[in-house]
């Protein structure tokens, strides 16, 4: 129940800050929206400068059609065609064949830190059960002798699990490409002012009608309203959080949170509360906010600050900010 909370607080606060830093001439006429649930969460399509909703319905197709590719949790999707084949190879779609690769940078980027074949762990947690609990010791214990991302062999269209317990999971940066995919489409229907929300997965294209940025609220931590501890202005940017607050639980006074270390198979706490990255591409957003976390505070700033055109908060357990070098509002 708190992961689908945190969703719509964080959905609200985004719109909120949106809307209120708009001039009164620029919203007499609302934007197109629609509003749904796909990708396991709640998704929101806003398109400043046209009315045509063929816009807006072909968004949620291609959700869901990247989602029946992509979900690990889909027996028919590919990726989960790939977990079940106990390695032998499969035939995918490119679509799947780039975001693999995509993950395998990052791996690299990470030195396994952040690894695409952590599905063996994630699929011991459950984090939306009715009364979630933490895996039993051993169960992880074997689950990560199998989290090592060089073991996926790609050639050509077809994908192997060298190790055949090995599990793809692409949950952390599968929503970065669908953004990036659906800026496209709207960008090649003309649309030039919108606003593209997976999740909390922050997307603009160009920014609003007057010509002045969006502004997107950072969750606090924790906060039950989910107020902003902090907001950032954006043009033609994407903007992507991972946070411990964002899919969690409590059991006997201790907090499991969704973001698991890649070694031990247990949620990585290493002072961060969230990450969050301002970038052009949703994808890279997506994959470096997680990837940094899990790096930790000072490996991870030291990453963003060797990047070109990347911008980054992160905010510690104490709720306490520190920006990336070249970081401006």
């Amino acid at each position: 129940m708190r992961f689908r909370k945190t969703i719509w607080l964080l959905t609200a606060v985004i719109i909120f800050c949106t809307a209120t830093t708009a001039g009164c001439s620029e919203f007499s006429r609302k934007p197109l929206t629609y509003t749904g649930v796909a990708l396991d969460t709640v998704i929101s399509i806003q398109i400043y400068d046209s009315r045509d909703e063929e816009l807006t319905k072909h968004c949620q197709q291609l959700c869901e059609e990247y989602e029946a590719k992509f979900s690990r949790t889909i027996e028919t999707s590919e990726i989960a065609q790939i977990n079940a084949a106990g390695g032998a190879p499969v035939e995918v779609s490119e679509d799947t064949v780039a975001l693999i690769k995509k993950g395998i940078y990052y791996c690299d980027l990470s030195d396994g830190a952040f690894d695409i074949t952590i599905g063996s762990v994630t699929s011991l947690w459950d984090f939306k059960a009715e009364d979630p609990a933490p895996p039993a010791p051993e169960a992880l214990a074997e689950a990560v002798k199998h989290v090592n991302y060089r073991k996926i062999l790609i050639n050509d269209n077809t994908v192997r699990l060298l190790d055949p317990a090995a599990k793809l999971d692409l949950g952390a940066i599968a929503k970065g490409y669908i953004a990036d995919r659906i800026k496209d489409y709207l960008k090649s229907e003309g649309v030039r002012h919108a606003l593209i929300n997976l999740g909390g997965n922050v997307l603009a294209i160009g920014g609003k009608l007057d010509g002045s940025p969006f502004n997107i609220g950072i969750q606090k931590p924790f906060d039950e309203g989910g107020s902003p501890i902090t907001s950032v202005r954006i043009q033609n940017k994407s903007v992507v959080t991972s946070g411990t607050y964002q899919r969690y639980f409590e059991k006997n006074d201790l907090l499991y949170h969704h973001i698991l270390s890649s070694s031990a198979g247990t949620p990585c706490n290493n002072g961060l509360n969230s990450v969050t990255i301002i970038t052009d591409s949703s994808l890279t957003a997506d994959a470096l906010s997680t990837t940094c976390f899990l790096l930790g505070p000072e490996a991870g700033m030291k990453l963003i600050n060797q990047l070109d055109n990347v911008d980054a908060v992160f905010i510690n357990t104490d709720n306490e900010l520190s920006f990336s070098r070249n970081y401006s509002k």
